[in-house]
């Protein structure tokens, strides 16, 4: 009787204190059109040119695994560095399709897109996945991965 007596108590126990958990953690309400237009403000700051602009929208500890290189992009100075690089061709974004998962402060946003580079007139067609987390005030980019799509 006492071990069932104690089994109760450590299982209420557990429910009050994911209760009180679950009350402390404010999720925003989220929408399709919310997180598009995070691709959208994201797209605007490429056509701005300024690298530290686009950096500016990732977390600090994101992680960009980027279109055009094969190095991991792990710091804000690393984002900065590729994306000097990258704007140089004066690049534009359009989404093709996309699909999206949310959840409570969190987003991901996947599908494929196209970029047009001003630059010399190309265009790369890829994959991409971002990961957004809610911080307070604005959503941030947390993982963002890109990639050519194969040619076949």
């Amino acid at each position: 009787m006492k071990k069932l007596f104690v089994l109760s108590a450590w299982a209420l126990f557990g429910c009050l204190s994911t209760a009180a958990n679950a009350e402390e953690v404010q999720c925003k309400p989220s929408s399709e059109a919310e997180i598009l237009a995070q691709f959208e403000r994201w797209n605007l700051r490429l056509g701005s040119g300024d690298p530290e602009q686009v950096a500016a929208l990732y977390s600090e500890d994101a992680i960009l695994l980027p279109t055009l290189s094969n190095q991991p992009r792990l710091t804000t100075a690393q984002r900065i560095q590729y994306f000097t690089y990258f704007l140089g061709n004066r690049p534009s974004g359009r989404l093709d399709s996309h699909h999206l998962a949310l959840g409570c402060n969190t987003a991901v946003l996947s599908g494929l897109y196209t970029f047009t580079f001003a630059s010399n007139g190309e265009s790369a067609a890829a994959r991409y996945t971002y990961a957004y987390r809610w911080d307070g005030q604005q959503w941030l980019i947390t993982s963002h991965h890109s990639s050519l799509l194969p040619s076949n």
